[in-house]
């Protein structure tokens, strides 16, 4: 089951509504995934620091501990500090922190996920209240394992990299095996972390996010769709067969994606939009400039 919604934003006169647009859409898709819901949002940024959104309990006084800026969202605290203090950070999380999980790292990217219906969890975190230039959620129904915060999506393995999807993969252990040794890192046994995992050692050695994903068609068995953020772009591919529902809506503003249509229908000038079904085995992929 499980429900997918992406918006990535060509406007700038848009971005202060980024957060409430996406809040909208994630809660129509609750009926395909009251268990958990999460959201990555790429806010503001830049090259010379870092951003570290961390989840767990007792946050309040972590980022003073630490020296560094934090800000607290409920369950979830998102640290920024100089680009060159990540490996002190991370060090001093490993070891005085241990039960923090590090959900999202990165120059834009924030990442937020809990158990919960998906309305409750977007205003827990205050997504309405967020801008940005694009970003992507999901809503679980969980089907083959149990419901807890580690099982929700997005799943990030990369700097500035996150995935949401809705399918299954059937060789995702072998793919794990893989990929262990090649220095990719996982937190969870979810599959849809190892397709993460993937693309992001794909995007290590060189290739395009276009070309990652068009590469993951021939190595992931079963069936999937992905949408994926980057620092700079959004791109949706579905497998071969293409049994999961999905539509997609472009204007000169934005570009969104929905597992159903009404998903998108609260989006401004949705009217006048091109809608279309992503075709099969095809990569689409939008950047910002």
């Amino acid at each position: 089951m499980c429900g997918i919604v992406g918006l990535f934003l060509k406007d700038k006169a848009l971005e202060p509504q980024l957060g409430s647009l996406l809040a909208g859409m994630l809660e129509v898709m609750t009926d395909r995934g009251p268990d958990s819901a999460g959201f990555a949002i790429y806010g503001a940024g830049d090259a010379d620091h870092l951003k570290l959104t961390v989840r767990g309990p007792d946050l309040d006084g972590l980022a003073t501990a630490l020296g560094v800026e934090g800000v607290v969202r409920d369950s979830h605290l998102v640290l920024v500090f100089a680009k060159d203090q990540e490996d002190l950070v991370r060090g001093w999380l490993a070891t005085e922190r241990p039960d923090l999980v590090v959900t999202g790292a990165g120059q834009r990217i924030e990442l937020y996920k809990e158990v919960g219906l998906p309305a409750d969890v977007a205003a827990r975190f205050g997504l309405p209240g967020m801008s940005g230039t694009h970003g992507i959620g999901h809503t679980r129904m969980a089907t083959e394992s149990a419901v807890t915060t580690d099982g929700a999506h997005p799943f990030s393995t990369g700097l500035d990299q996150c995935l949401v999807h809705n399918g299954s993969l059937s060789n995702h252990h072998s793919l794990r095996r893989m990929l262990e040794p090649q220095g990719i890192r996982f937190a969870t046994d979810n599959d849809s972390e190892v397709a993460a995992g993937y693309l992001s050692w794909k995007l290590r050695e060189g290739a395009t996010l276009a070309q990652a994903l068009d590469a993951s068609l021939h190595d992931l068995d079963g069936f999937f769709t992905f949408v994926v953020g980057t620092e700079s772009g959004f791109a949706v591919v579905r497998d071969p067969i293409s049994c999961k529902p999905a539509v997609m809506a472009e204007t000169d503003r934005y570009v969104a994606f929905g597992s159903e249509y009404r998903a998108l229908a609260g989006l401004p000038g949705i009217g006048t939009a091109r809608l279309f079904e992503p075709e099969p085995a095809r990569v689409y992929a939008w950047e910002r400039h």
